[in-house]
């Protein structure tokens, strides 16, 4: 079983499609898979804190959206032949901490911390969506797909977090901008090793 816990469903036997920049793909696929993986043990988290609480159902309606993207990304790292980043049991016990700790400060720490997480992470896939379209854009189609509906998945979570009160947390700025600070080291890590 990969990361995440959940079988791996046979992929078709395709290996990376003909001209693709390999090592764009391994590095997208690589932090794509730890960021969701991330994103999954976050909600993990919040609803160990909070899920008994009016904010459990919205929660995990998230957490339901970031399993299904941790689904794909371990199905893409298979069919491409992409190794995870050894810093998968680091994620695993940091995302759960952050989930959790965000969730003592209560709803609105649980919500200012998916703001910070998924705003982060949708400036990333922009990133990544730009450097697909230069590379090539019809040879990238699939993946640009997926990483587009899953920008749109996050920026749905940023927005929800912002409508259930995140911005009321205790001092949102600065906890705001050390997750955020946090998310960039991660995805330069994950990316690299």
């Amino acid at each position: 079983l990969p990361a995440g816990g959940a079988p791996l469903r046979r992929c078709s036997t395709r290996a990376a499609p003909e001209g693709v920049n390999k090592a764009v793909i391994d590095r997208i696929i690589r932090v794509d898979h730890a960021g969701e993986y991330g994103a999954n043990r976050i909600y993990a988290g919040q609803m160990a804190v909070l899920g008994r609480s009016s904010a459990g159902p919205v929660i995990q309606q998230m957490w339901n959206q970031e399993k299904d993207h941790l689904k794909k990304f371990n199905e893409l790292m298979v069919a491409y032949r992409v190794r995870p980043t050894v810093l998968l049991p680091f994620w695993n016990v940091a995302g759960f901490v952050l989930g959790a700790g965000s969730a003592l400060l209560g709803k609105k720490g649980a919500m200012a911390c998916t703001v910070a997480v998924e705003e982060s992470i949708s400036d990333h896939y922009n990133s990544q969506i730009r450097t697909l379209m230069e590379e090539d854009p019809e040879k990238y189609k699939e993946l640009l797909q997926i990483i587009k509906q899953f920008r749109d998945d996050e920026r749905e979570h940023h927005d929800i977090g912002l409508e259930h009160d995140a911005e009321a947390a205790p001092a949102y700025t600065v906890l705001k901008t050390a997750i955020q600070i946090g998310c960039k080291a991660a995805i330069f890590l994950s990316e690299r090793i």
